[in-house]
């Protein structure tokens, strides 16, 4: 993978999103296709590869969660202040292939981050493309990530949204269960039909098994496993799998050239 010099850019907004998960735009216009990631350095604290969740030519979103370092450094920054970025690196998700397409998107939790970044590809286009289908789950509402969008995406699209748990108020009035049962439960055609899943991996896991169940083929399911990554360089060698390279041969596959790998 080609190291491309890192850019300072000013951030533009800060908007926390949970207890743990921050979206910060950046004014650049990078415009990584859905899918793909920068790495984010903090000089003095070290480097880590964030993928996107936006698809815009001015601006680029990332949503952080709150896991390490470099995640904890920029939980300090603020509007206004520089961040360093390199990239975009990585395969995302085909966008010109899957033109024509109906798209069933399965997110969980920060996973749905990236499918964001697939939602604002197709605003922007939305002739290329059949019926859109969304089943997101989060552990509470509190969880729930871009909640003004979500009531515009209810309006625009088949969202179907689902909280683990629910101890105090449910404002989205959604269900409360894991998203596989959503999946479960749904009536879902395969003709003329491709799925893009994010999430942690038993979600994904469990949500592929659902799929088969249902008729789709392994060629029509793609997975997101940015989770490998380290240095999302090719550096490392942490992420290799499959004699691939997560981060550059990824971070989204198809499913078929990744079933056999144990996350």
């Amino acid at each position: 993978m080609k190291v491309l010099q890192s850019k300072r850019y000013k951030i533009k907004e800060v908007l926390p999103q949970t207890d743990d998960n921050i979206l910060f735009r950046i004014k650049t216009n990078l415009n990584p296709e859905p899918g793909q990631f920068v790495q984010v350095s903090i000089p003095g604290v070290g480097e880590a590869p964030i993928s996107t969740a936006s698809y815009n030519h001015k601006i680029l979103d990332l949503n952080v969660r709150l896991v390490g370092s470099v995640t904890k450094a920029m939980a300090r920054m603020q509007k206004g202040d520089k961040i360093h970025l390199r990239g975009p690196y990585g395969r995302g998700y085909p966008m010109d292939y899957l033109k024509g397409k109906n798209l069933i998107l399965v997110g969980g939790g920060c996973g749905v981050a990236p499918l964001r970044g697939i939602i604002e590809f197709v605003d922007k286009n939305k002739n290329d493309y059949g019926n859109i289908s969304m089943f997101f789950g989060f552990r509470s509402p509190s969880d729930v990530l871009f909640k003004d969008e979500i009531k515009i995406w209810h309006e625009k699209y088949n969202l179907n949204l689902s909280v683990d748990k629910s101890p105090d108020e449910n404002p989205f009035n959604c269900p409360v269960g894991f998203v596989t049962e959503l999946l479960e439960s749904a009536q879902l055609s395969t003709d003329n039909t491709e799925v893009l899943t994010c999430g942690p991996p038993v979600m994904i896991d469990k949500c592929i098994a659902i799929l088969k169940n249902k008729g789709f083929s392994d060629d029509k399911l793609w997975v997101s496993l940015e989770r490998h990554m380290k240095c999302g360089t090719g550096k490392c060698g942490h992420c290799m799998i499959n004699g691939k390279y997560v981060c550059s041969d990824g971070p989204v596959f198809r499913y078929d050239e990744v079933k056999s790998v144990d996350e």
